[in-house]
């Protein structure tokens, strides 16, 4: 194969919750993953020459960074030296998803890099390793390998698939002024120190009973973002966007992961077109929510077994 390309597709938390932090220094997450139908897309190609080649569009900030700091290049790298690979590849990441707004960009690109990589050199890679692999570039990387609703728990990086739930119409507003970094929602959540008793004993805990409760709707919940509270009190306006969204036609919003992009959920797409005349200054996305079935047809997964210097 010549030419791969695969897009990469962003997502929401339904529900994120903060539970505390753990012995390690990370956050211990319950959250609930939904790919949504905004989506960057990858094209890679092999070259004679040896090494890797990134373009990136869209995102100047990006393009100007050193090549070696994007996840695109670690997960590709990742993988070459995994499979013991020398043959030269040209990537070019054409970005559409906004970066440090909350909704897995970068995450994203990784994942679908690693999976494009496998189909451009005809390699195959046990799951579990693959999953591996993704949760040493970032804690969202293999929810992105899965697709669809799916549970992540620990620091977000144990995933567990969920039934899907209906589609939704999504409205993503995302503030061209307004970056949260995510160490920063972090502290300012500063959220209880607690324990793995703690965190794992669901008798002792009624806040996971609820959400393992929540998790397994077939319906779905209402939405919900711990970060919410303490990124509004340091960006107001972002809680102003909540606010606006559910008075133009929005059944619910929620900030996206830890900001700053908000999303609403409107009853159909129209509607939603419409309440986005209402953000001029803001980027604005109308999207849906995507099935696993779905996300699996559009990225063509597959994942066996690699020995290095195959």
């Amino acid at each position: 194969m010549s030419e791969v390309r695969i897009p990469a597709l962003a997502k929401m938390n339904l529900r994120l919750e903060v539970l505390g932090v753990r012995p390690d220094g990370f956050h211990e997450l319950r959250t609930i993953f939904q790919t949504i139908s905004l989506k960057d897309e990858l094209r890679l190609k092999s070259t004679p020459q040896r090494g890797i080649e990134l373009r990136v569009r869209g995102n100047d900030l990006l393009s100007s960074e050193p090549i070696e700091k994007n996840l695109v290049y670690r997960a590709v790298d990742a993988l070459r030296q995994e499979c013991g690979l020398r043959d030269g590849v040209a990537i070019e990441l054409r970005k559409s998803i906004p970066a440090g707004r909350g909704l897995g960009g970068g995450s994203s690109d990784a994942a679908a890099a690693l999976v494009g990589y496998l189909r451009l050199v005809k390699k195959q890679l046990a799951r579990e390793r693959l999953f591996e692999i993704a949760s040493g570039l970032g804690a969202d990387v293999p929810f992105f390998l899965e697709g669809g609703r799916a549970l992540g728990i620990g620091k977000g990086d144990e995933i567990y698939p969920l039934p899907d739930i209906p589609k939704r119409n999504l409205l993503v507003v995302s503030p061209r002024a307004i970056e949260v970094p995510t160490p920063d929602a972090y502290r300012w959540l500063n959220a209880p120190e607690l324990y793995p008793a703690q965190l794992t004993n669901s008798a002792g805990n009624p806040k996971i009973s609820r959400f393992c409760a929540l998790s397994w709707s077939l319906q779905g919940s209402p939405l919900l973002n711990d970060f919410e509270d303490a990124v509004f009190r340091q960006h107001p306006r972002l809680g102003e966007l909540k606010r606006d969204l559910l008075q133009n036609g929005a059944t619910e919003a929620l900030l996206a992961g830890s900001g700053s992009a908000v999303i609403g959920v409107f009853p159909s797409p129209a509607k939603a077109r419409r309440a986005a005349v209402g953000f001029p200054l803001d980027q604005t996305f109308v999207c849906e929510t995507v099935s696993r079935d779905s996300y699996r047809r559009l990225i063509q997964s597959r994942t066996v077994l690699c020995a290095p210097g195959d």
